[in-house]
Parts: C-alpha cells; sequence; structure tokens
C-alpha cells in the first residue's frame, strides 16, 4: 500500500500555514490529506491555528482563548509569511470542513490541547465531523493521552491517533490502551522495527514533519503509512521516483 501524503497544515512552505491559501494550494498539487491544528475560542469555536498565542503568525497578540471567533477574524493572518497573502484571515473549522467536504482528501485535526486543555473540545470536534459526514475519512491526533482517552469514548467512528515525540517503552501497546487506533510519530523515531510491530497489531503509523529527499524515502521503504510534510508537490514527485525504481 501506498504512503498517503498529508499537507502538513497545508502547503505550509509556500502559503502562511493553517489558511485557507495554504489548504488550496495543497489540493492543487495534489496532496492526498490536510493535516491541520485546532484550538477554541472565548465563544467556543474550534479555529484553525497551530500555536495557543496569536503573535507568531498574526499581527494579534495573546492566547486565542481570549478572543471570540468574530474577533479573530479581524486579524491579519497573512502577511507575517508575504505580503503577497496579506488579509489572509484566521478560519474556523467549520469553513475548512465546508471547503473539503466534497473534495477527495484525508483529514488530520490535531486538538491543540495538550498545553492548554480546552473543555468539551474533543465533544466539539467530533460533532462537527459527523455533522459533515466526515468520520470515515478524518484522524483526530492529539499529544494529551487524557484527550485520547476521552475521544475513544465518543469517536467511535473516527480513527484516533496519539501523538508523540519521545522515545517511549512499548509504544503500541500502551496507545491501544489509550483507545488510539494509530500511532503519529516524529521522524527521529521511526524504525523498521515499530513500523513492523504496527502493521501486526493493525495500527497505522504516519510520520511528521517529512521535508527532505532522504527521509521521504526511508518512510516510503519501510512502508509508513502516511507522512506529513510542508512540500505535497516534491513529496509526491518523491513517491512515484520511488515506486518507479522499486518496480
Amino acid at each position: 500500500m501506498s504512503t498517503t501524503i498529508i499537507a502538513h497544515r497545508g502547503a505550509s512552505r509556500s502559503a502562511p500555514e493553517n489558511t485557507m491559501s495554504a489548504f488550496e494550494l495543497a489540493y492543487q498539487s495534489g496532496a492526498e490529506g490536510i493535516e491541520t491544528d485546532v484550538q477554541l475560542t472565548k465563544d467556543n469555536v474550534p479555529v484553525i491555528m497551530h500555536d495557543e498565542r496569536l503573535k507568531r503568525t498574526t499581527n494579534g497578540t495573546g492566547y486565542i482563548k481570549d478572543y471570540t471567533l468574530s474577533q479573530l477574524q479581524q486579524l491579519d493572518a497573512g502577511t507575517w509569511f508575504s505580503t503577497k497573502f496579506s488579509g489572509e484571515t484566521i478560519i474556523s473549522l467549520h469553513e475548512l470542513l465546508q471547503w473539503l467536504r466534497n473534495k477527495q482528501l484525508y483529514l488530520n485535526i490535531e486538538l491543540k490541547n495538550n498545553k492548554i486543555d480546552y473543555k468539551n473540545l474533543e465533544n466539539i470536534v467530533v460533532d462537527m465531523i459527523s455533522q459533515f459526514q466526515l468520520q470515515n475519512r478524518t484522524t483526530i491526533s492529539t499529544f494529551n493521552p487524557k484527550s485520547v482517552r476521552r475521544l475513544s469514548t465518543i469517536a467511535n467512528q473516527i480513527d484516533i491517533a496519539f501523538l508523540t515525540s519521545k522515545r517511549r517503552k512499548r509504544l503500541v501497546e500502551n496507545a491501544k490502551l489509550l483507545g488510539a487506533s494509530a500511532v503519529h510519530i516524529k521522524y527521529p523515531l521511526l524504525s523498521n522495527r515499530l513500523i513492523q510491530q504496527c502493521k501486526q497489531e493493525n495500527i497505522p503509523v504516519r510520520v511528521y514533519t517529512v521535508n527532505s529527499t532522504n527521509r521521504m524515502q526511508r518512510c516510503f521503504d519501510y512502508g509508513s503509512d502516511g507522512i506529513f510534510t510542508d512540500i505535497p508537490e516534491q513529496a509526491l514527485q518523491c513517491r512515484e521516483q520511488f515506486n518507479n525504481q522499486s518496480t
């Protein structure tokens, strides 16, 4: 089975991360999936943003949790990347799902609740995915073990991934005990042994964030189920070359 190419925060090397421009570019490039991040606003609306704070990727300051959606959407989320993207806005999860609904794209939603454990975030996101009937092509991932447990009780039809950047003993066993149905690992944790272990347990393993050709080829060679990359177009080309060499 071919490794799925998933655009990390959209085509984030070519456009400001987690914006409609980045997602649209990823889609146009042929990416097979979109990875994004969700925070919760003051009025309990899930929005697309990696950081808990606004400063790095907008002209705002402070925490997302202290602003309403309408306040956040007044901010500029593109100029920091390039003046070409001036006026790009923060989008809600609802807007992203509406855009994605009729496109043949896999979706990975990372809940950014390992630093701020937003109340009811899991329920809100699961309900919205169900509203758009995207359960069968969505993975919800999180670094927060408690969140994985909560998801396992409410997201029966949705793939749940335990995210980790740390070496852990019995990773696959513990992920399953939490209620996860997939494992997402940082590239340095990748090993053929782990991939084979996941395959034996029928647990998908996806790798982040993979941007170099050598690393991509290693992921393909080991048979990882997916890679998250900032450069989906190049990753697709790399996979094609790998497949041609393998046949």
